[in-house]
């Protein structure tokens, strides 16, 4: 029972969209009218408002780990834990991409992902983080950086030695966040993918999350 609790409540705060929020306490547009229509960090910074950017950023990140965290809090450290940490984590990404306060059509899940990495297992987290950057670099394009860390996540966990249930949710939702980015997979093929730090028309594209 305290399992399916935690994990309705994991799902009710990950359709939490801190997009929305954001672009209201700064008197912005709603954040689906304009750009990609995407409720993410990347889409409001195209409103040109840096801060409503970053709070949104900040926001969808802090509900993903704060779900693991409490759940790895509540649950013992013994039988069904690692499923039971995998399922709130789950849920949590889920409810972002799938908000039943949005009609189920949320964000891309980068920042939530790395929210909840980092509340897994903090190394792992910081392995994602710096391959996001490392590629980000590289190549300046935001969303090439956040399929390369979402491929080497789920391998990032087996090396550490992780439950095999916290690989597989590192892979299921590797797989959810490479589906979600198919537009952007098309654009990088096609060479019009918007790179870190030029315009694409509707302003600046330099956060590490669509």
């Amino acid at each position: 029972m305290l399992t399916l609790a935690c994990v309705i409540i994991a799902y009710l705060l990950g359709s939490v969209s801190f997009a929305i929020i954001s672009c209201k306490l700064f008197g912005l547009p709603d954040p689906r009218s304009f750009g990609s229509g995407n409720p993410g960090a990347t889409n409001v910074l195209r409103s040109g408002k840096k801060a409503a950017a970053v709070l949104t950023l900040a926001g969808d990140m802090a509900k993903g780990w704060l779900a693991v965290f409490l759940a790895m809090q509540l649950f013992p450290h013994e039988g069904a834990y690692a499923l039971q940490i995998a399922l709130v984590l789950l849920a949590v990404f889920l409810g972002h991409l799938f908000p039943v306060f949005l009609r189920f059509k949320g964000g891309k899940g980068v920042a939530t992902a790395l929210g909840v990495l980092l509340a897994l297992n903090l190394w792992l987290g910081l392995a994602a983080l710096f391959t996001w950057l490392l590629v980000a670099v590289i190549s300046r394009l935001s969303s090439l950086a956040a399929l390369a860390a979402a491929v080497g996540a789920p391998f990032y966990a087996f090396l550490l030695g992780l439950p095999i249930e916290w690989v597989a949710v590192c892979l299921l939702m590797s797989l959810l966040l490479f589906w979600r980015h198919k537009n952007n997979i098309r654009n990088i093929q096609a060479g019009v993918e918007t790179r870190i730090g030029k315009s694409n028309g509707h302003g600046n594209d330099a956060t590490p999350c669509n």
